[in-house]
């Protein structure tokens, strides 16, 4: 069973930087893409980056492009997404989640994935 384990939320004034970590001890294997999702309160749950395993370029949501850079540390399993110059419409709630052994067409559905963080809290004043 895949763990992933979010922190890095809070409370921030606009402007403001926050980083996000996602950790998934001892599971790298059979993974295929990791991404973050944001949900805004009253609507669904978007995806706002994303990052394919084997690499390549990551996927960004035009809302964050050129703002939030999402990363990860192989090392130590574990997914960054730094966020800069937030605004007020980036608040909410933060999901990590992790595609195990399937395909994966964009990355960008809540459907592909099939292990979910708990979520993290981020508002912006």
């Amino acid at each position: 069973h895949v763990q992933l384990v979010e922190s890095g939320g809070g409370s921030v004034q606009a402007g403001g930087s926050l980083r996000l970590s996602c950790s998934s001890p001892g599971h790298t294997s059979n993974r295929v893409c990791m991404g973050w999702f944001h949900q805004a309160p009253g609507r669904e749950r978007e995806a706002v980056a994303r990052l394919y395993s084997r690499g390549g370029t990551p996927f960004y949501a035009d809302s964050v492009k050129g703002r939030f850079t999402i990363s990860q540390d192989n090392t130590e399993n574990t997914l960054y997404l730094q966020m800069d110059s937030l605004k007020p419409e980036d608040s909410g709630v933060y999901f990590c989640a992790a595609a195990y052994g399937r395909v994966v067409s964009s990355g960008l559905a809540n459907s592909e994935y099939n292990y979910w963080g708990q979520g993290t809290q981020v508002t912006v004043s």
